[in-house]
């Protein structure tokens, strides 16, 4: 084990000439160093919740409030540049005639879902064309309000899209004070805790209940109206009990058509509803956002007995949980819808504000720089519905999906099905939200990692924080502090459980070794221009999963064995294409994980991408020819250990995110098993 001073020696070394290789991508692209006070709002700190209310540990900072830098807003850009800045122009269901614009168009969901994501990064970016892409549904939402106090397009009265709505409102009205929005909620809100008794919840209202409780408690710490508390209990009186079902949780095998009815009710019975992939992520929510209201820990708490069991019985190696499009069992040839990645990560980040728990962030990091790139086109001009960790092939087959059509794993507009092409949005938009948060004691807390810089107000005091980072492809973290005067305030950095020897500098001076697995406490009159330096020592490894596979780690990156790529247009969707991804090499290796090696190559556009990528693991293989694909789908990874009479092979690993199709579960071969975690 290296001494301390000697980890700090060579981290240094490296950061170094990371700062020299991101001033060299600075220069070229603008992506890197300070930014100027240019767009960013005028700072200002978040309502603390008002009595009844229970406390978050954390309390999110209003949109604008933090600006991604370097790789974070390289990859906002992508976005921007993809279908997420000009899905309006391409989709007929959030173009010119949607029913969020008063046409008559598509009217329920997907106009509301697209904005989520598109006011944020809209202001993380303060980029003009798109805020005004935003503004016209916004003003069309915020002028057409009825004078019963109902809110949207008059085709249908579906409590469910108003409620993403209102998050889009509450994400606005953070980032510009529009003064018409919170009449516009108040009157909202007065007219559905009247109708609620007659009019209950249904369907994905129902089991949604908990993301419109995040805007009434928004609202109530605005207002301070006892109405609002009334309808928070209404609503949680109507909706699904998910701490019931997962204090006995009975959804432990992969889900059938059979077993959930899919022919009856629509497909909206309550045991569909209750396996739902989407349904069980913003569920994940639900227990921190109604322990507000309750003040009982055991509620807060709940959460954490939900990611056990669905980790259990449905966890997959890249950090998600199966949910093509119900609960799919361990398979890493099952796959998982990308709305359950994007709300899972909202969950997290929202559960993570209640909590403190930080854990949480490390799952949150797990999936963001995993799951979420990684089922995307590099470019983000198309997606798939669902992704497989084991990903041998992407084309028009039934299998495995359980209740998903052939579509699903197909790159591009709209594959299967549409919901995933107007929410995808809020990934990286929210993510980037959520990297710093008030504490209580008048602090802030560094809760996820990725470039980026803040604004916001501490007792009364302008605070400008610079965060440069190449993490999660490096490990270290460079923060430089800068109050508009001398102030004390505590300072948090979340440290991984899995950064073992974790170092912390301020000013050049070594503090306490932080604990893993915990959030570490810098207190001290900070000055413009003091730095803290944190090293999170990144060590590659192997984990075991099902069927006791191994997969390999390093930091929060899950890595993958790339297969050869064919990429086949099965048609044009208008400034898009549906894709097709066939196989050109064998994927069929079984490894042993007892020597690792890493290499590093700099951290430039792309990082995602196959080509470049900044990290790749060696490790060695043998060919299993018994472990074959059918129809497309690699069978289930073979029961570890594995024998197999192959040369031996170097077989070479990225990033889950880079590779389109891969191998990330392995069996591993016999006569070299350790024990792993």
């Amino acid at each position: 084990m290296k001494s301390e001073s000697s980890i700090w020696s060579m981290n240094r070394r490296t950061f170094c000439k990371q700062l020299s290789a991101a001033a060299l991508l600075a220069a070229n692209t603008g992506a890197f160093g300070l930014s100027s006070d240019a767009g960013f709002p005028a700072p200002h700190s978040a309502p603390r919740n008002r009595d009844p209310l229970a406390p978050n540990a954390f309390n999110l900072l209003p949109l604008g409030s933090i600006r991604p830098t370097g790789w974070l807003r390289a990859q906002l850009l992508v976005q921007a540049n993809g279908l997420g800045g000009h899905l309006d122009e391409t989709w007929a269901d959030v173009g010119p005639n949607s029913g969020w614009l008063g046409g008559t168009g598509e009217s329920w969901e997907r106009g509301p879902y697209f904005l989520d994501g598109l006011v944020p990064l809209a202001y993380q970016l303060d980029d003009a064309r798109l805020k005004a892409k935003a503004q016209k549904y916004i003003d069309w939402t915020l002028n057409h309000q009825q004078p019963n106090g109902m809110i949207g397009p008059h085709s249908n009265d579906d409590w469910w899209p108003r409620m993403v709505m209102l998050k889009v409102l509450t994400q606005y009205q953070e980032a510009t004070g529009d003064p018409r929005v919170i009449p516009v909620m108040q009157r909202y809100f007065a007219y559905q805790l009247s109708q609620l008794p007659t009019r209950p919840l249904r369907d994905w209202g129902k089991f949604r209940w908990h993301d419109e409780v995040l805007s009434v408690l928004w609202l109530y710490n605005r207002t301070d109206d006892p109405n609002l508390i009334d309808l928070a209990k209404l609503l949680h009186q109507q909706g699904y009990d998910w701490q019931k079902e997962f204090a006995n949780f009975q959804y432990t095998d992969r889900i059938t058509p059979e077993f959930i009815k899919l022919n009856e009710h629509n497909g909206l019975g309550d045991t569909a509803l209750a396996t739902h992939g989407v349904n069980n992520a913003m569920g994940l929510k639900a227990s921190p956002v109604w322990a507000l209201v309750s003040g009982k820990d055991e509620d807060r708490q709940a959460l954490l007995r939900q990611l056990s069991a669905l980790d259990r019985y449905h966890g997959l190696p890249n950090g998600i949980f199966s949910a093509d499009e119900h609960l799919a069992g361990r398979n890493p040839s099952q796959g998982t819808e990308l709305c359950t990645v994007v709300e899972t990560m909202f969950s997290l980040e929202i559960a993570l504000a209640v909590m403190g728990t930080p854990e949480l962030g490390d799952r949150l990091e797990r999936i963001a720089y995993n799951c979420l790139p990684g089922t995307f086109t590099d470019d983000m001009w198309a997606h798939q519905y669902n992704q497989q960790p084991n990903q041998v092939q992407c084309s028009l087959n039934h299998k495995p999906w359980t209740t998903d059509g052939p579509e699903s794993n197909l790159y591009g507009l709209e594959p299967n099905f549409g919901c995933c092409t107007a929410n995808f949005h809020q990934g990286w938009p929210k993510l980037t939200s959520s990297l710093w948060m008030s504490s209580n004691d008048v602090g802030l807390v560094a809760t996820v990692y990725s470039p980026n810089e803040v604004r916001t107000i501490l007792r009364n005091t302008a605070i400008h924080i610079t965060e440069e980072t190449d993490y999660p492809f490096r490990d270290t973290v460079r923060i430089a502090v800068h109050p508009e005067k001398p102030l004390a305030f505590p300072l948090q950095l979340r440290i991984p459980a899995w950064a073992k020897n974790a170092g912390i500098r301020v000013n050049g001076q070594s503090q306490p070794q932080p604990q893993p697995g915990s959030f570490a406490r810098i207190e001290r009159t900070w000055k413009s221009g003091d730095t803290v330096e944190l090293v999170l020592p990144l060590e590659a490894h192997a984990t075991r999963g099902f069927n006791n596979s191994i997969a390999f780690e390093r930091g929060p990156l899950v890595f993958s064995y790339p297969i050869g790529e064919d990429w086949l247009k099965l048609r044009d969707r208008g400034m898009t294409a549906d894709w097709q991804v066939y196989p050109t090499t064998q994927w069929n290796y079984g490894i042993s994980p007892n020597s690792i090696k890493v290499t590093e190559s700099s951290v430039a556009e792309g990082p995602f991408t196959l080509k470049g990528s900044p990290i790749k693991l060696e490790v060695k293989g043998r060919k299993l020819p018994a472990w074959v694909a059918e129809d497309g789908v690699a069978n289930p990874v073979p029961q570890s250990p594995v024998a197999s009479d192959q040369p031996e092979e170097t077989v070479t690993l990225v990033p889950y995110a880079a590779a389109k199709l891969r191998i990330t579960a392995f069996p591993e071969l016999k006569n070299e098993v350790e024990n792993l975690p």
